[in-house]
């Protein structure tokens, strides 16, 4: 498809919450846990539509930008900039979030003269589906110009692709898909009368700092060059694989038989198997260590717990690490023990003492994710298909260019919403054409 069309911008504009609430007036202060996000990139996700019967282009783009405004209402940080403090006697440098000056959140038509089947039917997901994202290889600190929210509609010859890009010093993933489902509900309940819309799950804004510290958190920096770096991906192979329940049940079921237990989960019997097929096609030596992350989300696990619709990120990764030697010549169980062992150890002290290390002013960077790793992202609890627009449900789920990278595998819920999974996994083409010929990988999913 490299002579395939390629997406063009029809018009944008900025979109501000209906009215500021009082809160809405104040400088929104960072955590640690969002400050450390400063130079990777954006969240980009979103949703693929088919055209219903009765489509009508304009009036969806109306609604959707009057619902966007009346969601921002809740969700008032998005439409902010970022804006930096500093001072030199005492010292201080800090990032915050500015939510009286600035333009909004930025609203994009696009066309694309392709069709559904364009962007389904290929083995690997189009190049051309990173256009469906604003904020194309923009790091969070770029925030202070860009737009912290995006929502990009981009029109197919038989489809409509919604896609939303967000800042990731404001939401992680539990943050993101929160915000894209109150967007989707007052979508629905949006019947013209542009005034403000209650939602089922009111945002917490109210940012976690330790005992002592906060709300205004000290980087020891004096200009952003000292922590901010860019990040270019290799060129690398991008492919969904469908794990349907059922074949889902069989590897829980597997690694749980192989442990003599019944305490792991799918989705650590899953990581576990992707972990061991991914480190054999890298055909590493056998003293070589490898590892595998997973994301965490921390909001449950601290003492005392944050709320659930607590905004921002708390999140963290824990990990197994092993030889290639010892992972592959052990059975899917034993890896998935050691993935469920990273999980139940990670407690409220852990996450405290990672805190401290952040508090110290540590900004992640994108080029520290290790080459012997696989990394799993993203989750299939968050309520991805339940978003519609008036368009019926969704028939993919895609992401944009953002933290793309060799043994990067993103979980998403299946279009069954029956426990099924969606896998996107991105490696280097060698690493790829071997996966596709692995007999045990190719053995364990749905096509």
């Amino acid at each position: 498809m490299s002579s395939s069309p390629t997406v063009q911008h029809i018009s944008d504009c900025f979109i501000k919450p209906l009215y500021n609430s009082e809160e809405a007036k104040k400088p929104v202060y960072l955590s640690s846990w969002d400050l450390a996000m400063l130079s990777v990139q954006y969240i980009q996700k979103g949703l693929l539509f088919t055209k219903p019967s009765s489509f009508q282009l304009d009036p969806l783009l109306q609604k959707l930008k009057e619902s966007l405004s009346i969601t921002l209402v809740h969700f008032y940080p998005l439409a902010g900039r970022f804006k930096t403090l500093k001072q030199e006697n005492p010292p201080l440098y800090t990032v915050f979030i500015d939510c009286v000056n600035s333009p909004g959140a930025r609203f994009i038509h696009a066309n694309l003269d392709l069709t559904v089947s364009d962007i389904l039917s290929p083995k690997d997901v189009p190049l051309v589906v990173q256009s469906f994202f604003d904020h194309d290889r923009a790091i969070n600190h770029d925030g202070h110009d860009l737009s912290l929210l995006t929502v990009q509609l981009t029109e197919l010859i038989d489809g409509v692709f919604i896609g939303l890009s967000i800042n990731h010093v404001l939401a992680d993933g539990s943050s993101f898909w929160h915000f894209f489902n109150s967007f989707s509900e007052v979508f629905k309940a949006n019947n013209g009368q542009k005034q403000s819309i209650p939602i089922s799950k009111s945002p917490n804004f109210n940012h976690w700092f330790p005992e002592g510290h906060g709300p205004i958190i000290n980087l020891p920096y004096t200009h952003h060059d000292q922590f901010i770096s860019r990040h270019e991906s290799p060129n690398l192979r991008e492919r969904f694989f469908h794990f349907s329940a059922e074949s889902l049940k069989k590897l829980k079921a597997k690694a749980n038989q192989e442990c003599h237990t019944s305490k792991i989960s799918s989705l650590q019997a899953l990581s576990a198997h992707m972990w061991r097929c991914i480190t054999r096609v890298r055909k590493f030596p056998a003293d070589h260590i490898t590892s595998c992350r997973m994301a965490i989300n921390n909001r449950a696990r601290l003492e005392p717990p944050l709320p659930e619709n607590y905004f921002g990120n708390c999140i963290q990764t824990v990990r197994g690490i092993a030889s290639a030697g010892k992972l592959l010549e052990n059975s899917l169980g034993w890896a998935a023990w050691e993935m469920h062992e990273a999980v139940v150890n990670h407690k409220n002290k852990d996450i405290r003492e990672w805190v401290e290390k952040l508090e110290s002013g540590m900004i992640y960077q994108l080029g520290f994710f290790d080459p012997s790793s696989v990394m799993m992202g993203s989750s299939p609890r968050f309520d991805m298909y339940g978003n519609e627009f008036g368009l019926g449900k969704g028939v993919a789920l895609r992401s944009g260019y953002a933290h793309k990278f060799d043994g990067k595998v993103s979980l998403y819920e299946g279009i069954e919403s029956d426990g099924s999974m969606d896998l996107e996994v991105c490696l280097l083409p060698d690493f790829m054409a071997s996966l596709e010929t692995d007999k045990e990988f190719m053995d364990s999913f749905s096509s």
